[in-house]
């Protein structure tokens, strides 16, 4: 096996987490497979040796390719389709409403995230979705850990007051 099918592997090994992470930030699934797909491009013409932490490594070019996508259409208008309730429970309980309940958020989310400015919307994307530390975050928008942990928090209360 030769050094592009060793790394096209290690690179396959990140791609759920990296598409998982467009599709969150971005809420298309094929603008997400595009910022991945623009990811293994930039990995290709970089040289692996010079790279620590492939996952890491990853997560920022993916993630900067999403804030400049998201900057690109930061007019258009939202393009994400609410499901149909289709729940004949009377009283809306029961599993058939909890599964359309969950399968709702997960595009009502996305209706929301639309709101954010770009940099809001990766902050909290990364740190709430992902768990991505504030100062690894930083380097991703260009600003310090504590701007980070301020796009964040805004996005979080914009969030949140949308949400109900």
């Amino acid at each position: 096996m030769n050094e592009h099918d060793v790394l096209a592997e290690r690179f396959e090994a990140h791609r759920p987490r990296l598409r998982a992470l467009a599709y969150q930030t971005l809420g298309s699934p094929s603008e997400a497979d595009d910022a991945v797909q623009e990811a293994w491009l930039r990995l290709s013409r970089t040289d692996p040796g010079s790279i620590e932490n492939l996952g890491g490594w990853l997560t920022t070019v993916v993630a900067r390719v999403c804030l400049n996508m998201l900057a690109a259409h930061r007019d258009e208008p939202v393009g994400v389709v609410l499901p149909e309730s289709i729940v004949s429970d009377a009283d809306g309980s029961g599993p058939e409403h909890e599964a359309l309940l969950a399968d709702s958020i997960g595009p009502a989310l996305l209706v929301i995230l639309h709101t954010l400015t770009p940099a809001e919307r990766l902050a909290f994307v990364l740190h709430d979705i992902f768990a991505v530390p504030f100062d690894e975050i930083a380097a991703v928008v260009g600003r310090s850990p504590a701007a980070a942990r301020q796009l964040a928090s805004r996005a979080r209360r914009r969030v949140q007051d949308v949400a109900p």
